[in-house]
């Protein structure tokens, strides 16, 4: 963490001195001081998010590629006057142990067009869907399956 601060600090300043390095090293320290005691950070926080940084880098090119692909099917239903929506309120769990978890795919799903979280308690949704179709699976997604590898 302290290395983070330390180079955001450098990229910020945008010029290397010994003035700005001798603050950096000063400044950093003490925003590490303050999360420790204050925040209540840990060290082996930094690890586990530097051991998940592969499967979060692929949730997001994941969530990437489900924002085209939903994007694109409900393109056609509002392009097709042959498609006709028919909305759909599904309930389920997740199984995602940790709130943070939960609420990353209740806002992962109303990124997602044609979907919207309705209501998230725990791991209990409540999902609004613009057709049937992009309501089947829902509990066995491809964000609850990456999500869960997530440590």
């Amino acid at each position: 963490m302290f290395a983070l601060f330390f180079v955001l600090w450098i990229i910020l300043n945008g010029r290397v001195t010994l003035e700005i390095v001798l603050f950096g090293l000063a400044i950093s320290a003490a925003i590490c001081v303050f999360a420790v005691r204050i925040v209540g950070y840990r060290p082996e926080t930094s690890v586990r998010i530097l051991r998940n940084i592969p499967l979060l880098f692929l949730y997001i090119l994941n969530l990437i590629v489900e924002i085209f692909k939903a994007g694109a099917a409900v393109m056609s239903v509002a392009l097709r006057r042959s498609a006709r929506p028919d909305p759909v309120i599904v309930e389920f769990r997740s199984g995602l142990e940790t709130n943070l978890k939960n609420v990353l795919l209740a806002n992962s799903i109303t990124l997602t067009p044609g979907t919207y979280t309705l209501f998230q308690d725990g791991d209990h949704f409540v999902v609004h869907c613009l057709r049937r179709e992009y309501a089947e699976g829902m509990q066995d997604s491809s964000f609850i399956k990456l999500l869960r590898k997530i440590k």
